[in-house]
């Protein structure tokens, strides 16, 4: 086999040429994320590649899959915090991070989504926040001014589920009621005569 062959085959990550990032140093990952759970700050996959010395594509990897065992917390924009690795032992990362790097790609594209759904989440319960804030400033200046801001209107779910209610027969029978019914013609038909 030539030189440039056998250097070729080799795969890189990082941008890194040779050994350098290939592989993550479990004892100097192990020490990083004891000495992060004492200062309890959130840290990037960048953060810890930087301090161990490997590539953040394997970073990334290893930390998504200790976070799925639990060992470590998600926080927002990607980051992470290492709460549950103060009282663990060497040993039992070892086998949390022989476990963690066998994630296959249908876990991490669950995984994945896992995170993409708790961040929507998270905006929603923001926005949900921010506009009962609005309303009760709203209220409360209507009341200072002594305007009665009304009977609250009545919910979404109730106005369906009153409909739902009616079923599709009871529906029609419903709108008849609803209508006034017309007079007679006096007697002539407007249909066809035979």
């Amino acid at each position: 086999m030539s030189l440039k062959r056998s250097q070729s085959s080799g795969k890189s990550f990082g941008g890194a040429g040779g050994d350098s990032g290939g592989k993550i140093d479990r004892q100097d990952l192990f020490d990083e994320l004891k000495r992060l759970s004492g200062t309890a700050d959130s840290f990037t996959p960048v953060d810890v590649a930087l301090a161990v010395g490997a590539a953040e594509a394997h970073v990334s990897k290893a930390l998504l899959g200790l976070a799925a065992e639990g060992y470590l917390e998600r926080a927002d924009a990607g980051r992470y915090r290492a709460a549950g690795m103060a009282e663990m032992s060497q040993a039992e990362f070892v086998k949390a991070y022989a476990r963690a790097s066998k994630v296959d790609s249908a876990r991490q594209r669950d995984l994945s989504e896992i995170g993409r759904l708790k961040q929507n989440n998270d905006v929603m319960r923001q926005r949900l926040l921010q506009a009962m804030a609005e309303r009760d400033h709203y209220l409360s200046a209507l009341r200072a001014h002594g305007i009665d801001p009304g009977p609250p209107p009545a919910p979404a779910t109730a106005l369906v589920a009153t409909g739902a209610a009616a079923g599709p027969s009871g529906g029609a029978a419903a709108a008849a009621e609803t209508e006034p019914l017309s007079t007679p013609n006096d007697g002539e038909s407007t249909g066809p005569r035979d």
